[in-house]
């Protein structure tokens, strides 16, 4: 069955699809010994693929993890300089695993790894919407009008945010912590909204990613996904991706074109 030439490159462990469109693009990619192209297919079972001139070898079988991420340890891998922790470091695993989805610095909670490449791209990417858990911990009581403001969108960036689902989990003297569900992920988001809204964010822990929760893991510890939640992870990613949605989570008109 012919399949796009990235996501072959990417299920046989030679980086994220993204990665994959740049050797292709770099010409290091023949299809029966002839240079191939971004958007060409290929059959991996009738034709020979090479990478560098050595045919490629598809994975038959995946790498899932789930790791509770530590604060003031980098989610990818930083900038070369080793002075900080990576969270693959935390990862006794051998192969090129990479993380899916990002924390910030100062963000604790689940990150998956995972060396299939395409099953990443499909959970990152932003058009397909998939939710995230968190529980966020900010100064003072936020009232009604700013859970609501929260909840319906915030200007951000020029753009507004996604609608999102926000709960008062527990109240002390002087901070409340949150339950927040997104289905975006920008820069920072939760840290930058809160502080937009007036209430600073002092802890911020994921708690889920699609279907897969954090559990009982403990900061730094990690554990291979079940079959069960290889097996959601996969139905999830088959899904047709979300329509595309006003910043009130109404569907869009399309415009007509004039003439």
């Amino acid at each position: 069955m012919a399949e796009r030439l990235q996501k072959i490159l990417a299920q046989a462990d030679y980086g994220s699809r993204r990665s994959c469109e740049e050797i292709i693009r770099q010409k290091r990619v023949t299809v029966n010994g002839v240079v191939a192209g971004i958007g060409q297919s290929a059959d991996p079972e009738r034709d020979e693929i090479a990478v560098d001139g050595k045919p490629i070898r598809r994975k038959l079988a995946f790498t899932y993890i789930a790791l509770n991420k530590p604060r003031d340890v980098l989610s990818d891998e930083g900038d070369g300089t080793g002075r900080l922790t990576t969270a693959r470091q935390l990862l006794p695993v051998p192969g090129h695993l990479f993380p899916v989805g990002r924390l910030d610095l100062r963000s604790e909670g689940l990150l998956l790894f995972t060396d299939n490449g395409e099953l990443a791209n499909r959970l990152t990417h932003p058009r397909y919407e998939h939710t995230k858990e968190y529980r966020v911990l900010v100064e003072g009581h936020p009232d009604r009008q700013v859970l609501d403001s929260w909840r319906n969108g915030v200007l951000l960036d020029e753009q507004m945010t996604l609608p999102a689902r926000i709960e008062v989990v527990e109240e002390t003297p002087d901070r409340t912590w949150l339950r927040v569900v997104l289905r975006e992920g920008r820069k920072r988001q939760i840290r930058r909204v809160a502080s937009l809204l007036g209430h600073y964010a002092v802890k911020l822990v994921r708690v889920r990613v699609g279907p897969i929760w954090i559990g009982q893991l403990k900061p730094g510890e990690w554990r291979y996904l079940s079959s069960k939640e290889i097996e959601w992870l996969e139905q999830l990613v088959q899904k047709p991706r979300q329509a595309a949605r006003h910043p009130r989570g109404k569907p869009q008109k399309r415009r007509r074109r004039r003439n």
